[in-house]
């Protein structure tokens, strides 16, 4: 696992703000550090040198996440190839 920030807070709109130390692509999970996932990042946010990301929360209790380091899992379905459905022409 790689870190990648650390939770700020929940915001009245139900999302998570996480200030990351590098950015991340739409789409991928964030876990803590024992694996449990957090958040799927729905936008990057802010400026470029000192990004944030807006997140959809993956568990109930997200309270307890905040204030705390987060990492990006290893193979998230932002990383993984998209595959061809249907007949190609």
């Amino acid at each position: 696992m790689q870190e990648v920030g650390e939770v700020l807070h929940l915001a009245s709109s139900g999302r998570v703000l996480i200030r990351l130390s590098k950015p991340l692509h739409d789409g991928q999970i964030i876990v803590d550090r024992s694996g449990t996932k957090v958040a799927k990042v729905s936008e990057m946010i802010g400026p470029v040198d000192a990004p944030f990301a807006s997140a959809v929360p993956l568990t109930n209790n997200i309270k307890r996440h905040i204030g705390q380091r987060v990492y990006v899992a290893e193979e998230s379905p932002a990383m993984k190839p998209k595959r061809f459905r249907g007949n190609r022409r």
